[in-house]
């Protein structure tokens, strides 16, 4: 499965997956097409997530300084949310 996940997009990665498991909701696989179905699902899936992982680690925030200049951040999604929580109490 690594060679066929090796030349797909993550939107490509995503919808074979999703094909996956609407075959196999169907309930018309046999046992052996199942458990393929299965397998190539949980490569998908583990394809996918390594791709979200990347991607989150490149995502950086433009922050501006005091003086106007812009500055790039990592980006902690855990922050973002906590931020998201804080502003959102502010407009109660």
């Amino acid at each position: 499965m690594a060679k066929k996940t090796e030349k797909l997009t993550f939107e490509e990665g995503l919808a074979k997956l999703e094909r996956i498991v609407a075959e196999m909701e169907e309930g018309k696989l046999g046992l052996n097409n199942m458990l393929e179905k299965f397998s190539e699902g949980m490569e998908l899936a583990k394809f996918c997530g390594k791709w979200l992982e990347t991607a989150e680690k490149k995502v950086e925030i433009l922050v501006r300084k005091q003086d106007g200049s812009l500055s790039p951040e990592p980006f902690d999604p855990e922050e973002s949310e906590e931020g998201e929580e804080e502003e959102g109490e502010k407009e109660f």
